[in-house]
């Protein structure tokens, strides 16, 4: 029996040795946390300081992007008709289609365009680079009545 309560004598001493390494150890991990932490914040302060924020609209109907507008249409000689994402304009004179560059508005978005209303941007163009659109118009006489205006779209997904 003696040797029994001395065995349990030594684990409970064992025991608290262990939990106290643990808790000493658990201690200088936290502190080296935080230390990274306050690295971060540092960092991240830097950053801030260095890099100005992109000037985007962004609301809850969705992202608002400031452009320059034109108009364009099917009906010119050499046109296809067909758009880059495969629309036919000449078979739906009706589409409300514009063309975007892809690094401003992503192809296939809905956009909201003031007096146009909601179209695709299902096409590109050579000369549509950076925040230029061209408005799709089934009639040429409207496209070259729509001249050239600065608008602000919705890119609405």
């Amino acid at each position: 029996m003696k040797y029994l309560r001395k065995i349990v004598v030594v684990l409970i001493l064992l025991a608290g040795i262990t939990l106290t390494n643990e808790l000493h150890s658990h201690a200088e991990m936290t502190s080296e946390k935080q230390v990274a932490l306050t690295d971060k914040s540092d960092q991240l302060k830097r950053f801030e300081a260095n890099h100005k924020p992109v000037q985007t609209s962004q609301t809850a109907k969705g992202k608002k992007v400031t452009v320059e507008a034109t108009a364009y249409t099917a009906s010119c000689e050499g046109c296809s008709g067909i758009t880059y994402t495969g629309i036919d304009l000449k078979a739906n004179p009706g589409k409300k289609v514009i063309a975007i560059d892809p690094d401003v508005i992503p192809i296939g978005s809905k956009v909201h365009v003031p007096g146009y209303g909601t179209a695709i941007a299902g096409d590109i163009g050579g000369d549509i680079q950076g925040n230029r659109i061209d408005l799709y118009m089934a009639d040429l006489a409207d496209a070259k009545a729509f001249g050239r205006e600065h608008l602000e779209v919705t890119i609405l997904n």
